[in-house]
């Protein structure tokens, strides 16, 4: 039976600032913050250019976390909660003319124990879709991971960053690219939250 959803957006180009393409879009992501090099994280794009940051400071893993576009406005505020069975994620969508984006959750995150889930790391709820995080081995000891939806079609991948000689940089430097028509501010968050479930920022 197929699922009834009537006010489910698409997960492409559900925010009015993210920024889509028609084609894959390749970024780097480096799991620092610029200011003084601290906690956080800058994503570069092709161009060389920082269009998203998170400036945790001093603070690693912190409760809360803000994606911000470059000039500092705040896209998504991503909280953590504590359950008794796992750890879950909400992401806020930042809208100042929609009060549902300040009081329910527009996706969730939830982590899994490798023991029971293997390589699925963490489930992605947004509205009535699920996404699920895959995690990747490389056979050079680079690492990476997968977004998947339901289908297991990819729809974003981050692996270790490449030198222009070959030569694979540290684990806090990653390539992502995301599928065509994908809202990128949203793919972003969820990539943050995977930071934050390992620690890496």
């Amino acid at each position: 039976m197929a699922r009834v959803c009537p006010q489910s957006p698409q997960v492409f180009s559900i925010c009015p600032y993210s920024n889509s393409s028609s084609k894959r879009e390749p970024y780097t992501i480096w799991m620092k913050s610029l200011v003084c090099h601290t906690n956080g994280c800058t994503v570069y794009n092709s161009d060389g250019n920082i269009v998203y940051r998170v400036d945790n400071y001093d603070k690693k893993c912190s409760n809360e976390v803000h994606l911000m576009d470059l000039q500092g406005k705040v896209l998504y505020t991503i909280l953590k909660k504590k359950l008794q069975a796992f750890e879950r994620w909400d992401g806020y969508r930042t809208s100042s003319s929609s009060k549902e984006s300040k009081d329910k959750p527009w996706f969730q995150v939830k982590s899994y124990s490798r023991m029971l889930m293997g390589s699925i790391a963490c489930q992605i709820t947004v509205e009535c879709d699920k996404y699920w995080i895959v995690k990747l081995a490389g056979k050079s000891g680079a690492v990476g991971f997968r977004i998947v939806d339901i289908d297991g079609d990819i729809v974003a991948e981050a692996k270790q960053k490449l030198s222009s000689s070959g030569v694979v940089l540290g684990d806090d430097v990653l390539t992502l690219e995301v599928v065509p028509h994908m809202d990128h501010s949203l793919i972003m968050a969820i990539v943050i939250v995977y930071g934050l479930i390992c620690r890496k920022m």
